[in-house]
């Protein structure tokens, strides 16, 4: 007599896996190529470089997804119906490295604690999954409310513009640059003191470039078209309403003229993807312990997301397979910066879907991995998303990002503060922190510059501020049943 197969180590028909594989990879898409367009477009990269980042991108959320959910040895891999993508949670602190010190040198540091930070993962890993009692609810909420809130910015700036550089609102007043040449002249001849090093006219007249009426019109329609689409669609098309979104303003960008397909025409059809394509890694210490602080983090919101999904698909998660699926966050991270690409984790509308479907076998998930690795080996695609306007994006970016924060707020909605009134101090405080960077960004001009980096991201400002207070406060107790239930609400990533 045969034993039974559980449900999750399943092999459903080819057919089958495809068409669910494809179901979670476009579940995920729009998401997976957020955070190369944000981060490439920060450190300044061409075009050609973006678009590597994508393909890059997409190549190793395919290969981390065949590392979770088949698994690699009894090292790694929870073997569970994971698909594996760029955490929002290290944007913020990537795009603070980025501004600092823009262009390829830029992306060294950026991949160099990205390395650093996934071996430290991948060693911490057993520590990590033993920690989850020092992230309940109210402290993963109060997080994830401030990592939506600090991406909001990004999002409205793709719309409108962004306060520096080209599209800034306001240009230097063509008078003012006219009168500085005259004295640069002038200073040559040694007729006026020559012009201090570094002298630079502020922009004081309106820009054109700035929040163009049309730009904002094609965003409201983006945004329209995807709530018009998650009201009255059902199913997976609702699920997909974000990418059916951006792909409506895409064709409406392209009829008004605003987009063209030069660099789709130019790319290749089929390219590998290689290590340290765009930088190579240069590890600083500083960078390499907050994106370590970034991933402690991920991975508790990972332990959460694994018991979740042991819940769901009647799979017991012991600690060892706990520790797998951790170290995995660890590998894929490792892999990620090795490919210059991002920090890895598992997506939670991914696992949402699971939920919606009912399909617990982990093969539909391998299916999408491999999707994936082709849709990474796939040029053409990449240069097309890295061709969408930032407006057409921003409108799909309010949606995003909005829903991680609307996730947060929903998990501290089941926080008790009846009971314990201490944790409003937990929340109003730790979300008082992660303000700090976005209202008064200069704060930290006085302080020892190797400490910038530390101190500059909203997030890890108020996970220090979450953990610390929620110790005092409440000590160490934990339950991991609160932390399932508040995984299982956490269908944005």
């Amino acid at each position: 007599m045969s034993t039974p197969v559980h449900p999750v180590d399943e092999v459903l028909p080819t057919g089958k896996l495809t068409a669910l594989g494809l179901q979670h990879v476009l579940v995920m898409y729009a998401g997976a190529v957020a955070v190369p367009l944000i981060v490439g477009r920060a450190l300044k990269l061409s075009p050609e470089q973006v678009a590597m980042l994508i393909s890059a991108d997409l190549f190793c959320c395919g290969l981390v997804t065949l590392i979770q959910s088949l698994g690699a040895t009894q090292w790694f891999g929870i073997k569970l119906p994971v698909m594996m993508g760029v955490t929002f949670a290290s944007v913020a602190p990537m795009v603070a490295m980025a501004s600092s010190n823009p262009g390829v040198q830029g992306a060294g540091l950026i991949f160099g604690s990205i390395i650093g930070a996934g071996v430290v993962s991948i060693l911490i890993a057993p520590i990590v999954s033993r920690m989850l009692r020092f992230f309940p609810p109210v402290v993963t909420g109060t997080i994830i409310a401030v990592i939506g809130i600090s991406l909001m910015r990004i999002g409205i700036n793709w719309i409108f513009g962004n306060p520096f550089g080209p599209t800034a609102p306001s240009i230097p007043n063509p008078e003012h640059l006219q009168w500085l040449d005259t004295v640069k002249q002038a200073a040559a001849s040694g007729a006026v003191p020559a012009v201090p090093q570094g002298m630079a006219i502020v922009g004081s007249v309106p820009n054109p470039a700035y929040a163009q009426a049309p730009h904002i019109a094609i965003a409201a329609v983006v945004l329209a078209a995807i709530l018009l689409i998650a009201k009255y669609a059902r199913g997976f098309i609702a699920n997909i309403s974000v990418l059916l979104g951006i792909v409506i303003g895409g064709v409406i960008a392209t009829a008004a003229g605003l987009m063209n397909f030069d660099k789709v025409g130019k790319a290749n059809w089929f390219d590998l993807v290689l290590p340290f394509e765009i930088a190579a890694p240069v590890f600083d210490p500083i960078l390499i312990l907050t994106m370590s602080l970034v991933m402690i983090v991920v991975m508790i919101e990972s332990t959460g997301m694994f018991l979740a999904l042991g819940d769901m698909t009647e799979r017991k998660i012991d600690q060892k397979a706990l520790t797998a699926g951790l170290r995995t966050d660890g590998l894929g991270t490792l892999i990620g910066g090795i490919f210059n690409t991002f920090p890895y984790t598992s997506f939670s509308q991914n696992v949402g879907l699971v939920g919606v479907t009912g399909v617990k076998s982990r093969f539909v998930c391998v299916a999408g991995g491999v999707i994936l690795i082709v849709l990474g080996l796939l040029p053409k695609m990449a240069a097309l998303v890295e061709s969408l306007p930032t407006f057409v994006l921003g409108g799909a970016g309010l949606v995003m990002f909005g829903m991680v924060a609307a996730t947060g707020i929903r998990i501290l909605a089941g926080v008790d503060y009846k009971g314990n009134r201490n944790n409003l101090f937990i929340v109003a405080v730790s979300i008082g922190f992660g303000m700090i960077p976005l209202v008064a960004p200069n704060f930290k001009q006085w302080m020892p510059h190797a400490i910038h980096p530390l101190i500059e991201s909203g997030i890890l400002l108020t996970s220090i501020s979450a953990v610390a207070l929620n110790l005092y406060f409440n000590g160490s107790r934990g339950d991991a049943t609160a932390a399932i239930h508040a995984a299982k609400q956490a269908d944005a990533h």
